[in-house]
């Protein structure tokens, strides 16, 4: 296994541009990355619940251990040698409102790529999520 496996949303358009930057930055191949829209997600994850990792980011690291939201970003980000920025999300002080402020993203996200001249490429499953 990897140093990180990430479960994304491969149907978010903001989710996507990140997963793919932080590809081509990964040269070592510290992170699998794996959508949780793929077909057959939970034959391969039957430990990842996909409707609970749509709503959270759900990364797991060699142990089995699962890490969720900024800890998997910013991990992930770690890895391929930008960790810096972001470091000061998991600040103490900073922290629980990175965690917040995360969480209305997640839950909002296909609604907030289109703001970005992003739209969805979802189905209806998508606006159920909002």
């Amino acid at each position: 296994m990897s140093a990180l496996r990430v479960y994304y949303d491969g149907l978010c358009p903001l989710c996507t541009r990140e997963i793919n930057h932080i590809k081509r930055l990964d040269t070592q191949g510290l992170l699998d990355m794996q959508d949780i829209n793929a077909a057959d997600f939970t034959q391969r994850f039957p430990h990842i619940d996909p409707v609970k990792a749509d709503r959270i980011l759900h990364g797991e690291l060699p142990d089995g251990r699962i890490i969720l939201g900024l800890d998997v970003t910013c991990t992930a980000w770690s890895l391929v040698g930008k960790g810096h920025w972001f470091a000061f999300m998991r600040w103490p002080v900073i922290k629980p409102v990175a965690d917040q402020v995360y969480l209305f993203f997640a839950r909002h996200r296909h609604r907030i790529s289109g703001w970005f001249g992003r739209p969805s490429v979802c189905d209806d499953r998508c606006q159920t999520k909002l």
